[in-house]
């Protein structure tokens, strides 16, 4: 039994009633165009555990892209494929104050990014998957997550070719910026492998499916490493806040996507697309805030 059992269908309905009514404080995000036509009103929950029965609620079946919860899963594959040491020659775990996709913050520490749940250190990444090719290394993590979980996450072709439409160019520049300080091997590869990826998709029960392996996983060490890195670092300049008023590993997604881990326990996934400035889900976040401070799921 786990604090998670404590939780009642009853209570489930009640919070999503309670948090959708947030949403109005959120905006969806209009600078990719597949993302800016979504219902701002949407909320759906799933909560994993190792031992009781997963429960759901709210709009479940909506299909959404992970956007940035990726960079938590891309950073455990290369833990796992290539080991502390060398992942961390190539990014830090240092917490930033500046936003997620900002070059000054990349310029200052000359290059070396700050940690792997911001844009420069999941560019960094992108480019040291396995795979000879954008589509390979997408492939190829895409399958590795639906092994390792049993998740059914797919790459949303549609969503890509909407995320190359409108290309970030503030994304373009951090490339750049790291090609100079000679950080990629392929810049164009490293760039549309980060775009692929966030583009791989999925319903909120796959979510709460890829971070029920991070709750549980077999090897510590990493799962460790990727939950701390998430308590700091996975939802921008808010991390800190959150982590003192919830104090769960958190990572969120610009598409609405937000994923919290209760280590040893299980996994709560939620998707709600209305935003707030820093670019975290108003509702997931409501959401998840209630939940842990009614069931006392904080880790500290």
């Amino acid at each position: 039994m786990s604090k998670l059992d404590k939780l009642t269908t009853t209570d489930l309905a009640a919070w999503v009633q309670q948090v959708k009514i947030q949403t109005v404080q959120g905006k969806v995000c209009d600078r990719i165009p597949q993302l800016s036509v979504v219902n701002p009103t949407w909320f759906a929950v799933h909560i994993c555990c190792v031992s009781e029965q997963p429960y759901s609620s709210g709009d479940t079946d909506c299909v959404f892209p992970l956007m940035s919860v990726i960079k938590a899963f891309s950073f455990l594959y290369l833990l796992e494929n290539m080991g502390t040491d060398t992942v961390l020659q190539w990014v830090g775990v240092e917490p930033s104050d500046a936003a997620f996709n900002s070059l000054d913050q990349l310029i200052a520490d000359n290059g070396y990014p700050r940690n792997p749940m911001i844009n420069s250190g999941a560019i960094t990444l992108a480019d040291k998957l396995p795979g000879k090719t954008a589509s390979d290394r997408t492939s190829h993590l895409c399958q590795w997550l639906n092994q390792l979980t049993g998740s059914q996450v797919y790459l949303d072709e549609v969503m890509l070719a909407s995320v190359r439409a409108s290309r970030s160019l503030i994304n373009q520049a951090i490339t750049n910026y790291l090609a100079e300080k000679n950080c990629l091997d392929n810049p164009e590869i490293a760039l549309d492998t980060y775009e692929q990826i966030c583009c791989i998709s999925g319903r909120v029960e796959d979510l709460a499916l890829l971070g029920k392996a991070l709750a549980c996983g077999n090897n510590l060490q990493h799962h460790r490493i990727v939950n701390a890195v998430m308590l700091m670092c996975g939802l921008y300049q808010d991390s800190a806040k959150f982590a003192l008023r919830i104090g769960l590993p958190m990572k969120s997604g610009i598409s609405g996507a937000m994923l919290a881990i209760v280590p040893n326990i299980g996994a709560i996934a939620c998707y709600s697309p209305a935003l707030d400035t820093v670019g975290n889900s108003v509702a997931a976040i409501a959401f998840i805030e209630a939940l842990a401070q009614k069931l006392e799921l904080s880790i500290f």
